[in-house]
């Protein structure tokens, strides 16, 4: 549950994906050369994506938005697009296995940061 001040944070999404066995690199090529120049199309704030460093077959992508509303709003329009629909959906897709979104506001990020300032500074 969220409380209306809530949906007006700025919020990060992380993505985490299970790419089917050895087909990583694939999915990398495919993201960076479709996925990416689509997204940014679309104006969505992509901040960092990539293999993920715990398995030879995670991947991760984080994006950020101006609220909850916003994230709605550009992944409804985006995902029932013909741009998608007909574009990297089907190669994406077809090397998924499966996909899970956690979403933190720009406060918890600050937290984070705080303690990995800390943790460098000793």
């Amino acid at each position: 549950m969220t409380s209306p001040a809530a949906s007006q944070q700025e919020v990060f999404e992380i993505l985490t994906l299970d790419i089917k066995p050895g087909r990583r690199d694939e999915f990398h090529n495919v993201y960076v050369t479709q996925s990416v120049p689509l997204l940014k199309k679309w104006n969505f704030n992509l901040v960092a994506y990539g293999p993920s460093l715990h398995d030879a077959n995670s991947y991760y992508v984080i994006r950020r938005f101006k609220n909850l509303e916003d994230r709605e709003k550009s992944e409804d329009a985006f995902y029932s697009s013909d741009d998608w629909k007909s574009g990297p959906r089907d190669a994406i897709m077809g090397l998924v296995e499966h996909f899970a979104y956690a979403v933190v506001s720009t406060e918890t990020l600050k937290k984070m940061s705080a303690v990995l300032n800390i943790k460098e500074n000793q």
